[in-house]
């Protein structure tokens, strides 16, 4: 038997090549004889020939959008979705042709990925920090939509702001947008436009799949007006909202924790005399950036919810935390409180046209603000100062078992996924202590996040034969980012072998973790890896810091360079 087969989906890549393998297999086994025409972005595709089409006894076309079948009027076809034919392709392709019928009127139709066409796609990256992940996951899609023959720009949103940014013309003429974002980003100048929305992570780690997600996902985007990213069809999460008041207020803490240390290179008390510089420098950095922390924080968290009217009720909210001693947990209340109340103001308030313009600089401030306020001082303030004085009297008191208790959990965490949710709570829960002069968690959170790039850079030193050329050169990347506390280095690695990579990972942070709490290191800056040891008394003990470091990074290296081998040495076994 004679038959041609026709396969398409959306992006021409993933789905469409696979269809075709199946069903070039099927007809072998059946002893039919199959023309196959894959509509493809990345390999060659072989239309069918009119002479084709017209000895065929059966056209089947599987595809997930629409195909041109004027060439096919007249002749016996069948039309199904991809997903009818994964599971069963011999019985898919045997009912096809039994129940093709006579093609009366055809769909005019091209189908929108064949050979050679290029897309236009604009993107945009963002993560918490605004360092790894965010640049990463940019390279990532670059690399992929260069692949692929497409025409790709992507903005990074990091922590030294927006950079390759999308101009009017980018966008206007873009045929696709790819939003790879962990935080809010603002979205209102691509409204009308086909949009796909992933997070930093699958972009970078499963970055072939979200591309070809995006071409076959992606709706047309309606800006709302009262948010900066809210969709009628996507919910948001209390993490994203999080995550987006922790980016923010990350370079306050940042620039008030290093200008704290350097005060201290006049002294660990110099501080305490007035009009010297010391004093300045703890005026600016404890006085000022660390008093603008919980604000900061609370501030975008509403904002993230509730766009600009969120802010002025949640930076207010911040401020009452702080005060009444409610601290970062505090915070975090009052910039979900406030977010949610000038969220609901907006949605739920209706008001003359004459009025409406009022609203967002007027009424929903006010309302939310006093709202917050009231809540704060009333409801939230004592019980939540209450659990903070409680945890930062725990922790600036306990015993040696419940330090190193608690490294082994903060180490382990920050290393379980690399950047992902799990280290982002440890590493936001470590920041928000600073606020209290709590400095010890955050030394260990710093430590055991150095531990996983660090430790794949040593295991592809001390056991180089185990790595081909390009795993030894990402060994040495990784090693530079984990000096950096880029934990991310280690992705290339856990994404290839993570059964081995993360267990070796958590258990070098974990050890790292315990060591740095066991010998009282404090770390006044959340940021920065080992570089920050230029800044004299921002880590102390400084040998002991490095000592715990070490001591992950071997047990990481080593570990896994032992897993490794034994591993490759069961496969040369069973090739054997």
């Amino acid at each position: 038997m004679n038959i041609a087969i026709v396969t398409a989906c959306p992006s021409g890549v993933a789905n469409s090549i696979l269809a075709a393998g199946l069903l070039e297999k099927a007809a072998a086994s059946l002893g039919w004889n199959a023309m196959i025409e894959c509509q493809s972005s990345v390999v060659e595709s072989n239309n069918l020939t009119q002479d084709q089409i017209d000895h065929a006894e059966a056209i089947v076309i599987a595809a997930n959008c629409q195909v041109d079948t004027t060439r096919f009027v007249g002749k016996k076809v069948y039309q199904a979705k991809i997903d009818q034919l994964v599971s069963d392709p011999n019985s898919f392709l045997q009912q096809a042709v039994q129940q093709a019928v006579v093609l009366e009127q055809a769909t005019q139709a091209q189908a929108p990925a064949t050979h050679g066409a290029s897309k236009k796609i604009v993107a945009i990256t963002a993560c918490p920090t605004g360092v790894a992940h965010t640049f990463m996951a940019a390279e990532a899609l670059e690399e992929e939509g260069k692949r692929r023959g497409h025409q790709i720009k992507v903005e990074t949103r990091g922590s030294v702001g927006a950079k390759n940014q999308l101009t009017e013309q980018d966008i206007a003429e873009a045929d696709l947008v790819i939003i790879a974002a962990d935080i809010e980003v603002p979205l209102e100048r691509f409204n009308g436009k086909k949009m796909y929305r992933t997070k930093t992570g699958p972009a970078l780690k499963k970055t072939a799949q979200e591309m070809d997600n995006a071409f076959e996902l992606a709706s047309v985007y309606q800006h709302t007006g009262n948010t900066s990213s809210a969709t009628s069809d996507e919910k948001k999460g209390a993490y994203k909202h999080l995550m987006t008041g922790v980016s923010h207020m990350l370079p306050v803490v940042v620039a008030g924790g290093l200008i704290i240390a350097l005060s201290f290179v006049f002294g660990i008390e110099a501080f305490k005399e007035e009009g010297t510089l010391a004093a300045a420098l703890m005026t600016i950095g404890g006085g000022s950036a660390f008093a603008l922390m919980i604000p900061v924080l609370a501030g975008y968290i509403a904002f993230s919810i509730a766009d600009r009217p969120g802010l002025a009720p949640g930076l207010v909210g911040g401020m009452l935390a702080s005060s009444t001693g409610a601290g970062f947990l505090g915070g975090i209340a009052a910039g979900f409180i406030a977010g949610y109340a000038a969220k609901l103001l907006a949605e739920k308030v209706s008001l003359p046209q004459s009025m409406e313009a009022l609203k967002p600089i007027l009424i929903i401030p006010f309302v939310a603000t006093l709202f917050t306020g009231l809540v704060m001082i009333y409801v939230v303030g004592g019980p939540v100062s209450g659990i903070m004085n409680g945890l930062t009297e725990f922790l600036n008191n306990m015993g040696s078992d419940s330090a190193i208790l608690l490294g082994v959990l903060l180490g382990a965490m920050m290393c379980f996924d690399l950047g992902g949710p799990v280290n982002k709570a440890a590493y936001a829960f470590g920041v928000g202590l600073l606020a209290s002069q709590t400095y010890a968690p955050m030394a260990a959170i710093m430590a055991a996040g150095m531990v996983p790039a660090l430790g794949m850079g040593l295991a592809t030193f001390i056991a180089k034969n185990k790595f081909d050329q390009s795993e030894r050169e990402a060994g040495k990347a990784s090693f530079v980012l984990g000096l950096c506390f880029i934990s991310e280095g280690a992705i290339p690695f856990a994404a290839k072998d993570p059964m081995r990579v993360i267990p070796a990972c958590m258990a070098g942070g974990a050890l790292t973790g315990a060591l740095s709490m066991l010998f009282g290191a404090k770390l006044m800056a959340p940021h920065g890896g080992l570089f920050v040891l230029l800044i004299p008394n921002a880590i102390t003990p400084v040998v002991m810091y490095l000592v715990a470091i070490a001591a992950g990074t071997a047990l990481t290296g080593f570990g896994y360079a032992l897993l490794k081998s034994k591993a490759e040495s069961k496969h040369a076994a069973a090739t054997a």
